[in-house]
Formats: C-alpha cells, structure tokens, sequence
C-alpha cells in the first residue's frame, strides 16, 4: 500500500478510531496487565507468537533463525514464527484488521520506531503499557532520551528498546580521499564523479534526506520540535531543488532511485556507488569482513550530523498471545541475547542496556567484549548526534521524494 493510500484510510477511519475507548481491553488483557511476571510464564508456557519484523539483512536473519527461534523454544517452550513486514505493511495490516473487526491478530509483535509507532498510536493499534512488566526492564535506563523519546514523541513504555545507533556516512578510501561531508561539498562531489552517489527511497534515504534537511535549517537542532508545516515547505522545497538540480550526476543519472538498502549496498560493494550510507555508525563491520565491501571501506561523520535513534519491539493490540510476546521480548533485552547481538562478528547492534545495572558476569562480558575493527563505534559519533525529528517528516519526505523528484 502507498504512503498516499495509507494516509486515506486513516481519514476513512476517522475520528471513531483515534477516539475509541482506552478501556475496550476485554477482561482478560486487563488480568494480563496485572498479572505477575510468573502468571505471564504460565500463560505463555507452549505457545506460538508470530513476529513481523524487516528481513532485509543476513546478519538479523541468522541472528533470529539460529539464536533466537531454538533459545526461546528451549528455554520458554514457545515457538517463534517470523512474518516478513516493516512500517508500511504493519501499519496496513492493523488498519485491515481494524476494519475488518478481527479481535485476534495474525502478528503478535512488530519492529517498530519513528513513524510506525506514530500511526498506530494514532489508531490504537498497539497495547500497553506494558514494558515495566518486563523483568530485563530494570537493566535499561529509561531517563535516556534517545530511548524515552521516539521521534519526539514519549514512549511511555508503549513499546520496548532493542537497539540503539547512529547514522553514518560510508566511502571507499581507495577512490575518494575527502569524501564530502556537507551539501555543498556532495555538490562538487556528484559532478566531479557523476554515477557514484544516490539515495535510496526507504527508510535509510528518507533518514539521509532528514540530515540534509537539518543542515538547510541551519543547525543539528533545527528540527527540533513539533512538526510545522510552514518550516517543512520553506526547506524541503530548498532540498527538493538541491536534489533536483543535481540528480542528473547521480547513479543512473537519477532516473531510477534504488528502493531498499540492500540494493545500495550491492551497488557500493560492486564498485557502482563510492559513497553510502546506514545506522549502526555505518554498518560497515560485517560486510568489511564477509568480503561483500573492500577494506579500503571507512564510516564518518556529516559536518552538521546524523540522526541517532533507537528501535523498538511492539504488542499489537489485538495481538492473540500477549503473554507469548511479553515473553519474546523480555529475552531479547536479557543481558545474554543483547550481549550476542552486540556481537562484532554478528548482528553488531548496540545494547539498550545500562552496563552499570548489570549483575557482576554480564557487566565484565560486556566490557571485555571485541570491538570493532573498521566500523566507527557510536561514542566517536556523539558529537554530530541529531534527535529524530516528529514523524511527520519522514512520513511527507517519503511522499514528497517520489512526487517532486523521482518523478519528475
């Protein structure tokens, strides 16, 4: 489904949805919600919950398929079906449902940040609060406002911290030696080495555009805030006519724009692209090391700075096995799956975990832990860190991307 459409069903929808009643939980979920962490066990003891989650990265996919499934079902007999499905398609799932009058989900939990969490708020669409219930909870500091706050909005224990990390920008050291770090030194770049820039049109391009759009505004904080609409048109039409004017220099000559990541980073490990991009302070490490992107290949910093953020796992409101997700979701923020996913030889996601409040074993496990060795880590980023701004803007910077630049 189309952004466009997306937003049309949320007006059909209308007021009936966004006003419903917070206390339409049947009885049971509200037992649920008072329950003890024991009774939780129980009822989540030989279940199955099913997790729509983005696919998009082998390292995610061997992490989940090979760690999390058999863990999960030895340890707490539940059996973990993945569905694929990022933003779009979870907001549209729900939507359907909610139309349809379908109580009991076919998802249980979703991968969520930013603007996803935004329109199912909007529609009611996720349950909770639910994340103090967790036990792991205590281990996350939730005075951290890069994981309180999801795209300025509270979180307010709605949905629970996965990961956290930093955009970045990537080259390859071997063909650009000052690789550009503002727009008007991408400027130069494009037209200096037409074919080896673009922008994807997902969610990594839409961060990339946010970046720039900050920098038109003046400053790492000048999206700050509530969305405005007189702001958004007054510097997204000055970026709307940078991208413009010099998509012509751009891979393909910027009459095709790659529509996921995975696409840009064969083009940039096949030696089309000199210049990506991509949180997790790059992505670099995994793909360095596999052979897919050469070693000559380094992460920065952009001049102005790039959005740090974290991801969330979520509970559908209608879900069918709430206990099971609370489950699932209290292992994936233990200090052991958060250790191995922090892993620099695997999934090389950051931890949401304060290592101060970890017991004695986990604490020196990860402190002792390999480190990188050619990705930045996120301290070396801190500086150039940019709050995500309201959702608002990714969703009209997805929009107004495919109307007033792929297509014209």
């Amino acid at each position: 489904m189309k952004l466009k459409q997306i937003q049309q069903v949320f007006l059909m929808l209308g007021f009936s949805l966004l006003l419903a009643s917070c206390g339409s939980e049947s009885k049971k979920e509200d037992d649920l919600q008072k329950a003890s962490w024991e009774e939780i066990e129980e009822k989540a003891d030989g279940t199955t919950v099913n997790f729509m989650m983005w696919q998009g990265s082998p390292v995610i996919n061997n992490y989940i398929n090979n760690y999390v499934i058999p863990t999960v079902k030895e340890n707490y007999n539940i059996n973990l079906e993945i569905s694929g499905g990022q933003g779009p398609e979870i907001v549209q799932l729900v939507m359907g449902e909610k139309e349809a009058g379908v109580t009991r989900s076919q998802v249980d939990m979703v991968w969520i940040n930013g603007e996803t969490f935004f329109q199912l708020r909007k529609i009611k669409g996720l349950y909770g609060p639910f994340v103090k219930q967790l036990p792991n909870a205590e281990y996350i500091d939730f005075s951290d406002p890069y994981i309180n706050t999801d795209f300025q909005q509270p979180v307010n224990y709605m949905e629970a911290p996965w990961s956290i990390g930093q955009f970045a920008m990537v080259a390859n050291s071997a063909k650009i030696q000052e690789p550009p770090s503002n727009l008007e030194e991408l400027e130069a770049y494009v037209k200096e080495y037409p074919g080896t820039f673009t922008i994807s049109n997902d969610f990594t391009g839409m961060t990339l555009l946010k970046s720039f759009l900050a920098e038109i505004g003046g400053g790492p904080n000048s999206l700050d805030g509530e969305f405005k609409e007189e702001k958004y048109l007054e510097l997204s039409s000055q970026l709307w006519e940078y991208l413009n004017r010099n998509k012509q220099y751009f891979w393909k000559e910027g009459e095709t724009f790659p529509k996921e990541q995975s696409k840009m980073s064969q083009l940039f490990a096949n030696g089309e692209l000199a210049i990506a991009c991509g949180f997790s302070e790059g992505g670099i490490e995994e793909k360095v090391k596999s052979g897919l992107y050469p070693k000559s290949t380094i992460a920065y910093a952009w001049d102005n700075g790039t959005i740090k953020n974290a991801n969330y796992l979520g509970i559908l409101d209608n879900a069918s096995n709430k206990a099971g997700a609370m489950q699932v979701i209290n292992f994936l923020i233990s200090p052991e799956a958060q250790y191995l996913k922090a892993n620099a030889d695997g999934m090389d996601a950051n931890t949401v975990l304060e290592i101060s409040r970890l017991p004695e074993k986990w604490k020196q496990k990860f402190e002792n832990a390999q480190e990188r060795e050619y990705g930045l880590k996120m301290k070396d980023l801190e500086a150039y860190a940019i709050a995500e701004p309201a959702p608002e803007y990714m969703i009209r910077l997805y929009e107004d991307f495919r109307t007033k630049v792929i297509e014209q």
